[in-house]
């Protein structure tokens, strides 16, 4: 099945209460776990290229073309699309559509309101004409995701996302409230008022960004609130790097990286379908 954008797949969770996966893909072991999951679990999934995995990858069109060629050796029938993550500007998420890319977020969330809604249109007309998935974001999420650092979190503003969705056209919203990137100091502390009050405001598809650690009754919570969209990174390489360890310090004589890389894309794809069982997607492609 050839790449497609995410706005048909995030407005079917919308409407029928579940949530699909973003999951981060880092390296060819990554895309493998994931797709081979999605297809296993016949579950819709959003491929997460943040602007720093591109760059180690190679580049926005060797990340499509391994994409591709994946698809298509694995027989891949299930909806995916590809989906650059924190898009930091116009030009990026223009080089990443050029590319291949079927979605883009950009994330002019640092930028006063004007200037987002001013950025966001603009990567909403140009991506639209191409007939890719636009995702912006209002507040800030805490942590650090690659390039993207926020000291503390800053909760969206109910209003101000409504009025970003009206002007904007985009096709989904990440409202900060209250996730992080990379683990959880203490306990997820989410804003769920906020988020019930954005999503009746707007009527469209939430993201969450920051979903490794959260509690699943909590992820229920806020999939019942109009979340359709659960971005999900550490969780998949903090599985990967502990298996790596664990055969490393089994065999440490081992040289060959399909031993301990092939392992490693294992645990990844048990983390994957784990999460796409509690996210309700399975069986939804």
């Amino acid at each position: 099945m050839p790449l497609v954008s995410m706005t048909e797949m995030l407005n079917k969770a919308k409407d029928e209460g579940y949530a699909v996966g973003q999951f981060n893909i880092n390296n060819l072991e990554f895309t493998q776990a994931i797709l081979q999951a999605a297809q296993e679990e016949n579950s819709p999934v959003i491929l997460g290229v943040s602007e720093g995995a591109g760059r180690y990858i190679g580049g926005f069109k060797t990340v499509v073309k391994m994409v591709e060629g994946l698809l298509e050796d694995y027989k891949i029938t299930v909806p995916v699309a590809i989906h650059l993550d924190h898009g930091s500007s116009y030009d990026k998420c223009k080089e990443a559509i050029d590319a291949g890319f079927t979605s883009v977020m950009i994330d002019a969330s640092h930028d006063p309101f004007e200037e987002n809604v001013a950025t966001t249109s603009k990567v909403v007309e140009y991506a639209h004409s191409k007939g890719v998935s636009v995702e912006a974001e209002l507040g800030t999420v805490g942590g650090q995701e690659d390039d993207v650092v926020a000291e503390g979190v800053i909760y969206a503003d109910p209003q101000e996302c409504a009025e970003l969705v009206k002007r904007t056209g985009i096709d989904c919203l990440a409202p900060a409230l209250g996730s992080v990137h990379g683990p959880y100091k203490g306990e997820p502390n989410l804003g769920y008022k906020e988020m019930e009050e954005i999503a009746g405001l707007t009527n469209m598809p939430l993201v969450l960004h920051g979903g490794t650690g959260i509690p699943t009754a909590d992820i229920q919570k806020a999939i019942s609130f109009g979340t359709a969209k659960i971005n999900v990174n550490t969780e998949n390489q903090i599985a990967s790097a502990k298996t790596v360890r664990e055969v490393l310090a089994a065999k440490p004589d081992e040289y060959d990286p399909r031993k301990y890389l092939g392992p490693a894309r294992d645990a990844i794809k048990e983390t994957v379908i784990g999460k796409m069982r509690e996210f309700g997607s399975s069986n939804k492609a």
